[in-house]
């Protein structure tokens, strides 16, 4: 996560920096999608603030504080920041649990699979050229980019292949085919 941290009347150290990066990244155990996050720090009439905000896709959260000294400023907006985060996602498994507080669960015939994601949903998309090659190939290629999964054009049979690396760390593929119609 990004950390932006700007201060008014007072010098940034390398302690105050540490120390606000260390409060702010504990936001990601609640929240694993964090985007970037900004920190004010100030002084007010022998007061000091912290302002923290935290960038997540669909949602920003703020929290203030004013404490005596830099550093307990910084524990009471992390803390408020922390209460914010876990009563947000609290909320939202809420929304997916049933009255009997179990969480539901549905088959693929009785609803598409997309609308059990949670509304703001965020993409990575990765592009890659396909160029005709054995499964083999693929996964050689997979393992010298790096990657998790490699799609490709199967030499023989000229069909979209995709190949991926399992959880057991065995290599699968994927074979599309059409949908009998009824």
């Amino acid at each position: 996560m990004e950390i932006q941290l700007t201060a008014k009347q007072l010098k940034i150290t390398d302690a105050i920096r540490n120390y606000v990066h260390e409060r702010m990244e504990r936001a990601q155990k609640y929240f694993e999608h964090i985007v970037w996050g900004q920190v004010f720090i100030f002084i007010e009439k022998r007061a000091h603030k912290c302002e923290m905000l935290i960038h997540a896709p669909g949602q920003t959260f703020r929290a203030m504080a004013e404490a005596a000294d830099l550093y307990s400023a910084v524990d009471l907006a992390s803390a408020k920041m922390d209460a914010q985060i876990k009563k947000f996602k609290e909320k939202t498994r809420a929304r997916h649990k049933t009255r009997g507080g179990k969480e539901t669960v549905r088959s693929a015939r009785e609803e598409p699979a997309f609308e059990l994601l949670p509304p703001a949903v965020q993409f990575s998309v990765v592009r890659q050229p396909v160029a005709p090659m054995s499964a083999d190939e693929a996964v050689r290629e997979m393992e010298r980019l790096g990657h998790a999964f490699r799609l490709f054009q199967d030499r023989d049979s000229r069909q979209i292949q995709l190949v991926f690396r399992r959880s057991d760390d065995s290599y699968g593929i994927v074979q599309p085919v059409r949908k009998a119609a009824r």
